[in-house]
């Protein structure tokens, strides 16, 4: 069996490179990109609930209660 030399080799994957590089670009031209003709719309129907809970220990709530000028 005969082996190309290094030179011939680099020769042969240079020119595959140059191929693929070739065909890459060939490809380019076939995307294409437009912009829509209305506008988009998003439509968000979002239902937001809070619910705030809290308990107070007897003697906190006594407190509150014998001091309710400050709060």
């Amino acid at each position: 069996m005969n082996r190309p030399k290094t030179g011939a080799r680099r020769l042969t994957i240079d020119g595959r490179c140059v191929a693929v590089v070739i065909g890459m670009s060939a490809l380019a031209g076939c995307v294409q990109i437009d912009t829509p003709d209305k506008p988009i719309e998003i439509n968000l129907n979002i239902n937001i609930r809070q619910e705030v809970v809290y308990r107070l220990d007897g003697d906190a709530k006594k407190l509150i209660e014998q001091n309710s000028e400050i709060f």
